[in-house]
């Protein structure tokens, strides 16, 4: 599709035809994903009565949908977004709705409750990288793609915050179960309206031109190299910012604070975090977003290393909002570069790549620190989480992906921008 625009900025962004409403669709849709944690743990804890079990189901949920995330998105590429992503919202819808149901029925063994909560973790529409591959299909230029990619993360993030409180409204009237079938509804209705917009048209299957033929190339060790360098930061980060979850309670309470301190020193992250990606979005790098990225990643280790020096709450909310400057820009450099390695019919998958290299990264951080900020001082933890960062931005960045592949064969692909443009990636 052709794109408009005159000056990069948001506004050139959502201008784009079909752009604005399939953004919100999309969403709509991944609003479910910000809301179906917390009214499944609700629920599940109701029935149950055991945090043991409650948790383990969890665990099966979460699995699934992170590690057979690439796999989904291969599903979307290979076959289109309208084939692909409306049926796997379907049966996640149906089967959140079976595990809502069973869980307004005290009684139900826990092994009935893991596979069902497995099967729909499996099942989950990567909505956020077909977005995002999307974005990249609707805007060749580079810099209207990086403003895209900006705001899809600063959005994605206020999804994670306002979709828990939105479950707080919902349990405050009805059972907890009431969240979860809510889930099913925003997915579906979101997925829905995402793949009948005319730009879900615009991502071709795998093995497809625009015009129908075959194509040449697949991606190959190229493009595997190319991506190593975004895929290990987007774990690193991932790593990093969920220790300070358990950190930042475990300084409030090493102080008497309460949990509300803890709270808000989180908000100041999640706040930092959108203020960087929008300021990040607006800017016209002079660099490359390979050259850009070890910086952001290190950038990120250095403020959580100094955070675990905070002598009290405000100066670490402080540190962390600093830290959160560098989360969401690292994260959406990260993706920019996945697409730039992308070989053509493989969009969806390299995003979905940094994503579940994200959320792996987020659960190992999670489990890691909880066995290290019981044995070690709190400053030391806080360097060992920046230090994860800081590890993650000494991997090489290659150059290769889309331009191999094109070298091997594929010369029906269009020409874009490689990673060491002048437009900032």
């Amino acid at each position: 599709m052709s794109t408009p625009p005159s000056r990069p900025s948001y506004a050139a962004v959502l201008r784009v035809p079909h752009a604005h409403r399939t953004f919100m669709a999309a969403l709509v849709g991944r609003l479910s994903y910000g809301t179906v944690s917390l009214a499944l743990m609700l629920s599940l804890t109701r029935v149950t009565g055991s945090y043991a079990v409650a948790g383990t189901v969890m665990a099966l949920f979460g699995a699934t949908g992170v590690f057979l995330s690439p796999y989904r998105a291969a599903l979307v590429d290979r076959h289109g977004p309208r084939r692909a992503l409306l049926p796997m919202a379907l049966l996640y819808a149906a089967l959140l709705c079976a595990l809502a149901v069973a869980c307004l029925r005290p009684g139900v063994p826990a092994a009935v409750l893991g596979v069902t909560a497995a099967l729909a973790g499996a099942c989950t529409p990567p909505l956020g990288p077909t977005m995002r591959a999307v974005w990249a299909e609707l805007l060749p230029d580079r810099d209207l793609l990086q403003r895209a990619y900006s705001l899809d993360g600063v959005a994605e993030e206020l999804l994670f915050v306002s979709g828990p409180l939105l479950v707080g409204l919902v349990v405050g009237v009805a059972p907890p179960a009431v969240g979860i079938v809510l889930s099913t509804l925003l997915v579906a209705v979101g997925t829905l309206a995402f793949v009948t917009s005319p730009a879900a048209g615009a991502l071709r299957p795998a093995g497809r031109k625009k015009d129908g033929a075959p194509t040449a190339g697949r991606g190959g060790t190229g493009q595997g190299r190319a991506l190593l360098q975004p895929v290990v930061v987007a774990a690193g980060v991932g790593v990093s910012v969920s220790a300070v979850d358990l950190l930042a309670v475990a300084f409030a309470g090493e102080r008497g604070l309460g949990n509300g301190t803890a709270a808000w020193v989180l908000a100041a992250l999640s706040a930092g975090s959108a203020v960087g990606g929008l300021l990040n979005g607006a800017v016209t790098w002079s660099s490359s977003a390979r050259a850009r990225l070890p910086f952001l990643a290190a950038g990120l280790g250095v403020c959580l290393a100094a955070a675990g020096l905070a002598p009290g709450a405000g100066t670490l909310a402080a540190a962390l909002a600093c830290a959160g400057l560098f989360v969401a820009p690292a994260l959406t450099t990260a993706y920019l570069i996945a697409d730039e390695s992308a070989a053509p019919g493989f969009r969806t998958r390299v995003g979905a790549w940094c994503n579940t290299a994200v959320n792996a990264g987020m659960s190992a951080g999670a489990a890691a620190v909880g066995l290290l900020v019981e044995r070690l001082p709190l400053p030391v933890c806080f360097a060992l989480s920046g230090a994860v960062a800081m590890a993650a931005a000494l991997v090489p960045g290659w150059r290769g992906g889309r331009g191999e592949v094109r070298a091997t064969g594929d010369t029906g692909a269009p020409q874009r921008a490689d990673a060491g443009s002048s437009s900032g990636g």
